[in-house]
């Protein structure tokens, strides 16, 4: 295979296929959520909530976000968050899960 006929094959492949499929997104959701519950700022908002079925959310959502099979069943952002909002969640907050999902994209 070219050079070009590789990199046309990468470009083809989707986000999902491209990161490593199943295995890196569930490794770096598994990782983020360790991260996160082990927070002081933002474990709080997770103290009442089924985690297994919350990772099992995230790691559909993120399948569906980065090209893969699409079986997310979750409701809209804004929805979902409302309750946490209500308990005080605000852009601080945003802003530590954000720290904890780049890292763990990146060391998943």
């Amino acid at each position: 295979m070219t050079d070009t006929q590789d990199n046309n094959t990468t470009i083809s492949k989707t986000l999902y296929e491209r990161i490593g499929g199943e295995g890196a997104v569930n490794a770096s959701v598994d990782l983020f959520y360790r991260k996160v519950l082990n927070d002081y700022r933002i474990n709080r908002f997770f103290d009442n909530s089924d985690m297994d079925k919350q990772i099992a959310k995230q790691k559909a959502f993120f399948t569906m976000t980065f090209g893969g099979p699409n079986n997310y069943t979750g409701g809209d952002m804004r929805d979902a968050h409302a309750r946490l909002v209500k308990m005080g969640l605000d852009n601080s907050h945003f802003d530590a899960v954000m720290e904890h999902l780049g890292t763990a994209l990146v060391e998943g």
